[in-house]
């Protein structure tokens, strides 16, 4: 029982801030879900005291498990020995190398969920089974027009195919959080439309969506300087007057791309 697992190593609730999953039927759905072959090696961000990465062992062919807290670190080492399936990696997730992986399955940790699944998107991998903070997971997997759209939806779909597969109680947790939690489904693809400065692109839907509840004609307009144009003001008549008209929430990720690639052939000019 994963709840012997905390009482052995003398783990209480509220330990560094951590809420450790504890619910063996959500802990198997997750595994589940994530289809590991005999073959596949898997990658685990946060592992705490190894409740899904022993689940993830019996599965995979090797499993590389992350974790930054010394102890924890300990934890795991102790209980899982020199296991020949397991390679516990002690370190900050956002400084570490990812070794090569097929599939990452992880109950990420949640004030840095951001900053770790674009650090993802750099590596190929076929599938990721990610939990998240519910709002986050909803904000990750929402399509135009909704309200929770947002610059990180726009920017996930650029690299992934993004589903919420099961929504998480607190009661699943040790000790509860104070938030729900989601495991959201992504299936990295090559991106469905061109965009021509990737890092253009993303300053474009961030700059945009810092005033979402302005149509785009004013917003770039009052980004102009951030957006690298000052004649904004001569480059708007040459763009789709249906998206200047628009909302950012009311935008495609493809109508995003198409104004970011017009911008950043005029921004090269001066």
């Amino acid at each position: 029982m994963v709840r012997d697992i905390l009482k052995k190593y003398g783990i209480r609730g509220g330990y560094h801030d951590q809420h450790f999953l504890i619910d063996e039927r959500v802990l198997d759905r997750i595994v589940l879900a994530a289809d590991i072959r005999s073959d596949e090696t898997i990658l685990e961000i946060g592992a705490g005291i190894g409740n899904l990465t022993e689940r993830l062992m019996e599965k995979a062919a090797h499993v590389f498990a992350i974790e930054r807290d010394p102890e924890l670190v300990d934890v795991l080492r102790d209980r899982f020995g020199d296991h020949q399936k397991l390679t516990v990696i002690q370190g900050d997730v956002l400084e570490t190398d990812f070794p090569s992986f097929d599939k990452v399955v992880s109950n990420l940790p949640y004030s840095i969920s951001s900053e770790i699944t674009f650090k993802l998107f750099k590596h190929r991998f076929r599938l990721g089974i990610l939990m998240y903070q519910y709002e986050f997971a909803q904000r990750l997997v929402a399509t135009a027009n909704s309200r929770d759209y947002s610059r990180l939806s726009v920017n996930a779909h650029y690299f992934a195919d993004t589903s919420m597969i099961m929504k998480i109680p607190k009661s699943a947790f040790s000790p509860p959080p104070e938030v729900l939690s989601a495991v959201v489904e992504i299936k990295p693809r090559p991106a469905d439309f061109d965009v021509l400065d990737e890092k253009y692109f993303q300053d474009l839907v961030t700059a945009v969506f810092g005033q979402r509840r302005k149509k785009m004609r004013n917003s770039l307009l009052r980004n102009r300087q951030l957006l690298g144009i000052e004649d904004m003001k001569d480059i708007i008549p040459q763009l789709p007057q249906e998206i200047l008209d628009a909302r950012p929430e009311n935008l495609k990720p493809q109508q995003f791309a198409e104004i970011a690639n017009i911008l950043s052939m005029h921004r090269k000019r001066y």
